[in-house]
């Protein structure tokens, strides 16, 4: 009977599925991370969120393991060098949180845009400042202004079919794609980024993307530019990000991520009043856990009864 361990929580339905189809299910997602290599090694495959980091010790003693699975998009917490050497397969769902990411995103624009942020913190902090707060907290719409998507993917395309259903022009930049039917692809990032009113990433963390929007990137920016980051942290130059806002150059920085999470207390950015924060929720939703759930559970059934 082949072994199967779930490190990270996923739907119940995952587990129903698996021990339907005759596999042994071993539910590890509440047990402490530095206790998996010790039992790693009883195990054929395993299904693994972004906390489980599969490197090191852990792939060290995955003696018998021939199949990871990652229930999402991002592979950055697993050792694919490693895993390859150790002949091990690894697969993830990409389309499971597509719609989920690209919510966060849309939410991010609107609430950079509409000041809900910092309208809920003034009046929790001074109720009496209703009025006040009423005027200083004047806005724009984002009907009629530009969308910057780099990276024009799975989520980066869904987020440019909800953005111009709201009014929104759409244009963007991938290093890999030269076609898209519902963003108006640019010969640059450079373009996107001297044009866009809000800037959206949507990439890969990988030694080419790495502190890809940093001091040079910022200053192509409009004045007064938002930057949405639901990808990776390590893609954004926290400091320079930083200075760009204290300059003014960017308007407001909407980020799920950051290059170290938790992030350090003593990050900047975690004061800065435009700065909009959510703790890695992009694919937190119900529905997309269910989806991510059941398409990991599949691609092991797939695997494993060929």
């Amino acid at each position: 009977m082949t072994k199967v361990i779930i490190c990270d929580k996923l739907n119940e339905k995952a587990v129903e599925m698996l021990e339907k189809e005759g596999f042994e299910v071993k539910v590890a997602w509440d047990l402490p991370k530095e206790e998996l290599p010790k039992i790693i090694g009883d195990y054929e495959a395993m299904i693994v969120r972004s906390a489980t980091k599969v490197r090191g010790e852990l792939l060290e003693k995955a003696t018998n393991m021939k199949l990871i699975v990652r229930a999402g998009v991002g592979l950055d917490n697993i050792d694919l060098e490693g895993a390859k050497e150790k002949g091990i397969k690894v697969v993830n769902t990409p389309n499971a949180t597509t719609n989920s990411v690209a919510e966060l995103a849309l939410t991010m624009i609107l609430a950079a845009t509409r000041n809900v942020v910092k309208g809920t913190i003034k009046i929790k902090n001074e109720p009496a400042s209703f009025k006040k707060a009423k005027k200083e907290l004047m806005s724009v719409e984002i009907a009629g202004k530009t969308l910057g998507v780099i990276g024009t993917g799975r989520i980066g395309t869904a987020l440019a079919e909800k953005a111009k259903a709201l009014g929104m022009k759409v244009i963007g930049y991938d290093a890999y794609l030269t076609e898209n039917p519902i963003i108006e692809l640019k010969d640059s990032m450079e373009e996107v980024l001297k044009n866009a009113d809000y800037i959206s990433l949507h990439l890969p963390l990988t030694p080419e993307t790495k502190l890809l929007i940093s001091e040079k990137e910022f200053n192509l920016m409009k004045d007064g530019a938002v930057l949405i980051n639901c990808a990776r942290g390590g893609i954004v130059d926290e400091e320079a990000a930083y200075k760009a806002l204290e300059s003014g150059k960017l308007g407001v920085y909407a980020t799920d991520v950051f290059e170290k999470e938790p992030p350090e207390e003593d990050n900047p950015l975690l004061k800065h009043e435009n700065v909009i924060i959510t703790p890695h929720i992009g694919a937190q939703t119900k529905e997309g856990n269910y989806r991510a759930s059941v398409q990991a559970a599949e691609k092991i059934i797939e695997e494993f009864k060929k």
